[in-house]
């Protein structure tokens, strides 16, 4: 008789188990939780009771078992958390166009001016002539300025 045993088809996503069929970062994050939750519990349990005890012993420890269970797209918790803050409230809502043009590349640059201007025309005396494919009056306040 044949025994068949299934095999991952990307190995990658793998981990390899340490004790009890957990990973080392499982390990970690329980034993931490349970170095923190078990004398909370015993602390606890004079003032609250058994059952205010236990509510806090897991306030304190589910944190800690969702960082070592939780992955998203092969990513732990405390990354997608850290990936969460630095969007929502260190880096700038808006990026200037600027910005986004000076970091940009030879071709990107051509291909964004290409878009924006249709020709320019160069005359003698360093007199520039360029055609938009846009229309500046949205854009300025006066039509004075237009004459330029």
């Amino acid at each position: 008789m044949a025994a068949y045993i299934s095999v991952p088809r990307d190995l990658t996503k793998v981990k390899s188990k340490v004790a009890f069929n957990l990973t080392a970062r499982q390990l970690v994050c329980f034993g931490a939780a349970a170095v923190v939750g078990v004398p909370l519990f015993f602390v606890l349990r004079d003032t609250a009771g058994n059952t205010g005890a236990t509510l806090g012993m897991m306030a304190v420890m589910l944190p800690m078992f969702f960082l070592a269970m939780y992955q998203k797209n092969g990513q732990p918790a405390e990354k997608i958390l850290m990936y969460y803050i630095q969007a929502r409230f260190i880096r700038p809502k808006v990026r200037p166009y600027a910005d986004l043009y000076d970091i940009a590349s030879f071709e990107s640059k051509k291909m964004i001016v290409s878009q924006l201007i249709r020709r320019v025309d160069v005359y003698r005396g360093y007199q520039i002539h360029v055609d938009f494919n846009f229309d500046l009056a949205q854009y300025l306040e006066n039509s004075d300025e237009l004459a330029c």
